[in-house]
């Protein structure tokens, strides 16, 4: 899931490309949550046990209709035995990743090749520059021999 920030009023929005829907942070946490458990093979039943709190209370976590604290936050993630920013973002699965560096990478020689080509531009007109100034001068010198 490829997300862009979009702040609107006081709540923080993401974009997320995949889906072409806005989405905010509390919508990702849950849905991290859900996948970690699932990952982990825990049922809502087990988390709830591990970090001490209700099966009910795992569940509106899960559908983003309510928000943990973060001692909750953190008690959940060890459970899960992951770090606490998992939560948080969606990785990107590998080919996504790679959709993503190849136009970073495209981007970075583009640049580059404009900032090479530029060099090249000013390289060649002064060199230029040069040649009609050496010309100038050498036929301003046979000129001037011409007329002494």
């Amino acid at each position: 899931m490829m997300l862009y920030i979009i702040c609107q009023a006081r709540e923080r929005l993401y974009y997320d490309v995949e889906s072409n829907q806005m989405t905010n942070l509390r919508d990702i946490f849950a849905h991290n949550l859900k996948k970690k458990r699932q990952n982990c093979g825990f049922s809502q039943a087990k988390l709830a046990e591990m970090v001490n709190v209700s099966t009910h209370h795992i569940a509106t976590i899960e559908t983003a209709r309510n928000y943990p604290t973060l001692d909750l936050v953190e008690r959940m993630a060890n459970a899960l035995d992951i770090e606490i920013y998992e939560l948080f973002i969606n990785p990107l699965s590998p080919h996504e990743e790679m959709e993503r560096l190849y136009h970073v990478v495209a981007k970075n020689i583009d640049q580059l090749l404009c900032e090479k080509m530029e060099q090249r531009y000013q390289t060649t007109a002064k060199n230029i520059e040069q040649v009609v100034a050496d010309a100038i001068e050498k036929t301003l010198a046979a000129q001037c021999k011409g007329k002494e």
